[in-house]
């Protein structure tokens, strides 16, 4: 049955936070499992969002291999950065979730508060936000953490959102914020992370952005993803004074036999060591915070796959997670939609 949520006014003191900025990231297993990772990847890999192809055509794929075969593999994976705290995404969320709110507090005088959900797994948006909505929350801004748009991803979590909100009746008002793949303040902390990591550990020879992949025909039928993507290339090389053949953007992650975006980022890799570059930093600019697509994926497999195939040195620059460049632009994003309400 719908819930009903909301306060007599009369009852909610003076000055208590209405609204309420919602960071939503993509999710993660409870556990390096193969059950919990069998368990996440159902709901994953069942949003029509991330796959669109018909039911009768992909459920028994879904359920008679990938959910039969994937859990395992992908458990092992998931062990290889877990840490004591947790899953590495959800710990640097969580992290930038909590750096975010004591900002906003002090910007919005207490009048804003900050919270945390995942389009899949824990915590789940219909939880966080009847938590809100029970604590006075009337104003809500959802703020996926996909700095460049696709309907895999930001899509998917507002799809989320407002499923949440069919099962209550007296529902708030909503504002979402859909990119920010140009924002200046998003590339000024990713051109400072590059800079710092230039300091301390020299310049390769060419800088290459790996995002997440998408598959080609999402893309063709209006994805804006991939040029969003070359744009914040584009940007970045521009402030950092790179040349054409001293940045690259690539691909990673694809699923299935499709073609996804190319070049391949894994293909690539290969490539750039058979031609004789022997040194890379790689930065995945799509990414908020490491997760497994970039601490094991990037950091661990790919580094592999340079060095065996003739490079000599690779370096994975970290996501921004909760550094406080990263804090300060997305909080300057945030108070800027929140004009009018805060």
């Amino acid at each position: 049955m719908p819930r009903y949520f909301g306060l007599d006014p009369a009852a909610i003191p003076a000055g208590t936070a209405n609204t309420a900025i919602l960071l939503v990231n993509l999710g993660t297993p409870a556990a390096p499992t193969a059950d919990a990772v069998a368990d996440y990847l159902a709901q994953f890999l069942s949003d029509p969002r991330v796959i669109e192809a018909p039911r009768w055509l992909w459920w028994p794929i879904l359920h008679g291999y990938i959910l039969r075969t994937r859990p395992r593999h992908s458990a092992e994976a998931y062990a290889r950065i877990w840490s004591d705290a947790g899953s590495p995404l959800l710990v640097y969320s969580e992290q930038l979730c909590a750096a975010m709110a004591a900002e906003v507090h002090q910007r919005s005088a207490g009048k804003v508060k900050v919270a945390l959900t995942m389009t899949y797994g824990q915590p789940a948006a219909r939880d966080t936000i009847e938590s809100l909505l029970e604590q006075g929350i009337r104003r809500l801004l959802v703020l996926p953490l996909f700095p460049q748009h696709s309907a895999t991803s930001s899509g998917a979590a507002l799809d989320a959102v407002t499923r949440s909100l069919q099962h209550i009746r007296w529902q708030p008002e909503i504002r979402t914020v859909g990119d920010y793949h140009r924002d200046p303040g998003y590339l000024a902390a990713l051109t400072g992370s590059v800079r710092t990591h230039w300091a301390s550990n020299g310049r390769a020879q060419k800088l290459v952005l790996s995002f997440h992949g998408i598959p080609e025909r999402y893309a063709a039928q209006g994805d804006p993803y991939p040029e969003q993507c070359r744009e914040t290339a584009r940007r970045l090389a521009d402030v950092l004074g790179l040349a054409d053949d001293e940045l690259l953007v690539t691909f990673q992650s694809r699923l299935g036999r499709q073609p996804w975006l190319r070049p391949y980022t894994d293909e690539m890799l290969e490539q750039l060591a058979a031609q004789g570059v022997e040194s890379l930093d790689v930065l995945c600019p799509g990414f908020a915070v490491d997760c497994l697509e970039t601490l094991e994926e990037v950091s661990l497999r790919y580094r592999t796959t340079f060095l065996t195939s003739g490079g000599k040195q690779f370096h994975y620059i970290p996501a921004l997670n909760a550094t406080q460049a990263h804090v300060t632009a997305l909080t300057d994003i945030a108070m800027r939609e929140l004009a009018g309400w805060a």
